[in-house]
């Protein structure tokens, strides 16, 4: 009986990338588990054949072979006659993780027997102001973390003595059980994984190598930091596990909004009432900013509002240094409430006064489009 075609059995295209390739042969392996198909003659026959074809077609130089010469590749020895003799266990075990990592307990690769483990990173929210997101702050925080265990010197031993191989595993930190008709490794029941035990834990630490302590730390926070900015202290976070190297710890900053100034990127946003006087005349005014001090800012006669002044460089630092963003003022023209009848009189003549287009241009614009529209609808 002729073979079947490799990409057949696997239910891909013969342009299939390796990625499409270990997919397929993933789903199969769920597919043909033995869990689902306890005593399956043609499971487990199935199954052989997708490891084949995919021992081939995992390999560059077998694929290429076999997409070259199909079948007649691997005859008589070719490429380790593939065909004949794939070890289905190898196969298996290049996607093992990723079907069973998840309940099996662990992450952790092949080759790796150390019972050291890298500490765990922290995070830490620091609210700070927006004056000491320009400036730049230094400050003492407590971080509840967790430090190498001062006892054992974090080997997790008594009196610091080291550990020694697991016996179950030899070190290995996995155990292979024959199931079915392939072979499964699962994290070694004794040692945790860690392919390492003490014989004698430490009694302050129940060998682990760390106790929980806070830590106090000084840190620097650059001016310019924006909400969400991340700032990594290496080697703060958790400390690992008998010996392992520390985790980092993470600093995420919340700026608080003003009562001044809005904040867009690197530039400021202030507003700023003034009186249609002032408006109408023109003048200087003074605008705060945000170092605490004041600059001076020349308004323009007959300016509207809404109008934005730009002062450059007076807004916030760049993060990375050597420069600044702007400062918008936007003026915004207040009208004056509770007047008194003396002042209604004298406004009153003051309009009465305005008889020239000229003087509320945007006003004899808008209502003489106006007149034209009533006209244009009243025929």
């Amino acid at each position: 009986m002729a073979k079947r075609d490799y990409y057949d059995t696997l239910g891909i295209s013969k342009g299939a990338s390796e990625a499409d390739i270990k997919k397929a042969f993933r789903s199969k392996a769920k597919e043909l588990h033995p869990d689902k198909n306890s005593g399956s003659a043609k499971a487990e026959e199935e199954f052989k054949a997708v490891n084949e074809a995919y021992d081939v077609l995992k390999d560059p130089n077998k694929k290429a072979a076999y997409d070259q010469y199909g079948h007649s590749a691997f005859e008589n020895g070719g490429f380790g006659n593939a065909g004949g003799g794939a070890d289905f266990s190898s196969a298996f075990s290049d996607v093992f993780e990723d079907l069973f990592g998840d309940f099996m307990g662990g992450s952790s690769r092949r080759g790796s027997n150390s019972s050291s483990k890298r500490g765990s990173d922290l995070r830490y929210n620091m609210t700070i102001s927006l004056e000491e997101a320009y400036k730049g702050k230094s400050t003492n925080i407590t971080v509840p973390s967790s430090i190498k265990c001062e006892q054992c010197s974090g080997t997790g031993g008594k009196d610091g003595t080291q550990p020694s191989s697991c016996p179950t595993c030899s070190g290995m930190g996995k155990v292979r059980a024959q199931q079915g008709f392939f072979t499964v490794e699962r994290t070694c029941p004794t040692c945790s994984g860690k392919g390492q035990m003490n014989k004698n834990p430490c009694r302050f630490c129940s060998g682990s190598g760390i106790t929980q302590k806070n830590k106090n730390l000084s840190v620097n926070i650059p001016a310019g930091v924006e909400t969400g900015t991340r700032i990594r202290l290496t080697g703060e976070g958790e400390a690992g596990l008998q010996n392992g190297p520390a985790g980092d710890l993470y600093i995420f900053t919340e700026v608080l909004n003003h009562s001044i100034f809005q904040r867009e990127g690197a530039n400021l946003f202030c507003q700023i009432p003034i009186s249609m006087v002032s408006a109408t005349l023109g003048g200087d005014i003074e605008a705060p900013t945000l170092d605490g001090g004041k600059t001076r800012v020349k308004v323009p006669a007959g300016i509207q509002s809404g109008k934005q002044l730009r002062l450059r460089g007076k807004g916030m630092p760049n993060i990375r240094g050597g420069s600044y963003g702007d400062l918008y003022i936007e003026l915004n023209i207040e009208t004056p409430v509770n007047l008194n009848e003396n002042q209604k009189d004298l406004l009153k003549e003051f309009e009465k006064s305005l008889q020239e287009t000229s003087n509320n241009p945007k006003y004899s614009n808008f209502f003489s489009k106006v007149k034209s529209f009533w006209e244009k609808n009243s025929n």
